[in-house]
């Protein structure tokens, strides 16, 4: 069987000029892993009307792409201060649907889920308590790789590490 062809890997700027859709304001975020485990990035930015607010990227020598997404959703969450209004999309079902469904009850029960442990438990914890010390903050899920500006432009921030190397 063979692989399917790999997506070429843009930089920020190639995607800035190249893409034009999605929302214009709001957190972005995305994670990346080559093997799984293996070496991984992540990224977030905030834009408002199509600026650059903040941003940022990094990366982990032996991780999982799990990781890279909430690492990106906990940095993101870091920037903002406790009173923001804004959105946060993530391009992860699982992410969005851990801080917006599952975390509450998994709290309510010591940190337990009914089908076993949580993976990444100390990561999703720290997300959730970001999350929960920011109420204004709305987590969204928006598809990957359909040509949304600002999606596409953290995936090219959490793959920095595969053009670049290491950003430490």
């Amino acid at each position: 069987m063979s692989r399917p062809p790999r997506r070429e890997l843009l930089t920020p700027q190639q995607v800035l000029q190249r893409h034009h859709g999605g929302p214009r304001t709001g957190v972005f975020t995305d994670g990346s892993c080559e093997g799984n485990p293996g070496r991984g990035g992540w990224g977030f930015v905030w834009v408002e009307d199509d600026r650059i607010r903040a941003e940022q990227h990094g990366d982990d020598p032996d991780t999982t792409n799990n990781r890279m997404e909430l690492r990106a959703l906990i940095e993101a969450y870091r920037t903002l201060p406790d009173d923001a209004r804004v959105d946060v999309y993530s391009d992860s079902q699982l992410c969005v649907n851990t801080v917006n469904e599952w975390a509450k009850g998994w709290e309510a029960r010591g940190w337990r889920r009914k089908g076993g442990p949580i993976k990444n438990l100390e990561l999703v914890q720290e997300l959730y308590a970001l999350a929960q010390a920011r109420p204004d903050v709305t987590l969204h899920w928006i598809r990957a790789h359909d040509g949304s500006r600002w999606n596409e432009y953290v995936d090219a921030l959490a793959t920095t590490y595969v053009r670049e190397g290491s950003s430490a």
